[in-house]
């Protein structure tokens, strides 16, 4: 039996009927969950857009040429996620063709689309290309996780992030529990939005299972996730490498989501080449994505952006009020800027943004885990405690 005790992201009890009968009727419905296969991500044929994924090393401009050479192949990108973490960049972008509005299926244009993203990856990339009728729908987040991860030695980011300069945001333990035969994982971090999804898919993805665990929001914005753990083979972790790789993972996983960067929100009509006409704004402005998210519907794009300049400095007000400028009649906001603090204008606009965010941190931990991925089927207990 699994015991979840949760509030909204306000700290409020959850009363509205609606919400209740939604979760209610997500989590029995077994057509939601993703099958065991561990790399089936998807059940729901999609027959409205092709799905595009790049993993390659990441450097300035990158999405802005991805989106030229999509517009310049008739592609109108749907939907979108990207994120960067040690050089490492990971994409998942839903693309329609732009005169007939659905899924790309001619086998040589996606193997066209596919040729010319992979070389203007330079070759240190995978580009994967395919959609249509009998593909299976993604959860885009959930695909990220897997294309971070490199069953090689762990997730390709994590060796880099362990000798990141920098005081430690995240703290990862792992003993031994040699009386039970388990393996004992606690994570300490800031607590944010899917944070348990994160570190329960990147266990999933090593192999474990997970047989007990107890997570529990803390004072002061702070989360506690501690886990009984094994092998899919029935063993806990057996060797110091094996222990260290687990360390490194987890560290990445919970780290790379947490972009440190202005945040900008685009609103505007969509059209096509509109995410390319952003993109190359930013370029030109000198400023590199950390993190996106792209939406399309209705006729409105709402794109989300963390930003800084490649050295990861603050980005200066005259910046944002050029891009501004340049986008037009597009709604910008700028809802975080963590490098300027000092910045009057710039701390009234993340405050707006963020009000209500330090309350209710208990539901942060659980993002949006249940809707797409249900990684828990083997709890043996689960407990919050708020």
């Amino acid at each position: 039996m699994d015991v979840f005790n949760v509030t909204d992201r306000d700290g409020n009890k959850v009363v509205d009927a609606s919400t209740i009968a939604y979760i209610q009727k997500t989590l029995e419905a077994d057509d939601w969950y993703y099958p065991e296969t561990r790399n089936t991500v998807g059940i729901v044929p999609s027959e409205e857009y092709t799905s595009i994924e790049l993993t390659g090393t990441d450097r300035p401009g990158l999405l802005s040429e991805v989106c030229a050479v999509l517009v310049v192949m008739g592609c109108a990108v749907q939907s979108a996620e990207l994120w960067t973490h040690n050089t490492r960049v990971a994409a998942v972008v839903h693309v329609t063709d732009a005169e007939s509005g659905g899924a790309i299926e001619d086998a040589g244009c996606i193997a066209d689309i596919s040729a010319r993203l992979g070389n203007l990856l330079r070759g240190q990339s995978d580009v994967r290309a395919g959609g249509g009728a009998g593909t299976p729908a993604q959860h885009k987040e959930r695909r990220l996780h897997q294309m971070m991860f490199d069953d090689r030695g762990g997730h390709a980011d994590a060796a880099a992030g362990a000798d990141a300069a920098g005081p430690a945001r995240t703290e990862v333990s792992v003993t031994a529990c040699a009386e039970r035969g388990y393996t004992a994982v606690v994570v300490r971090c800031r607590d944010r939005p899917k944070l348990l999804f994160d570190t329960v898919c990147t266990i999933t993805d090593m192999e474990y299972v997970v047989h007990h665990g107890t997570v529990s929001a803390e004072p002061a914005g702070g989360a506690y996730q501690e886990y009984y753990i094994r092998h899919v083979g029935g063993h806990a972790v057996r060797c110091e490498a094996e222990r260290r790789r687990l360390v490194r993972c987890l560290e990445a996983a919970i780290e790379r989501r947490t972009a440190e960067g202005l945040e900008l929100e685009v609103r505007t009509g969509d059209r096509a080449g509109l995410l390319s006409d952003i993109t190359r704004i930013f370029r030109e402005n000198g400023l590199t994505i950390r993190r996106a998210e792209i939406s399309s519907a209705g006729g409105e794009a709402v794109d989300t952006f963390y930003l800084s300049d490649p050295q990861g400095h603050p980005v200066e007000a005259k910046t944002i009020e050029a891009i501004r400028a340049q986008i037009g009649e597009a709604t910008l906001r700028v809802k975080n800027n963590p490098f300027a603090a000092g910045d009057g204008a710039a701390s009234k606009d993340a405050g707006v943004a963020g009000a209500g965010a330090g309350a209710g941190t208990t539901a942060f931990i659980f993002g949006n885990l249940f809707k797409f991925y249900r990684p828990f089927q083997s709890f043996s207990l689960v407990k919050l405690y708020s």
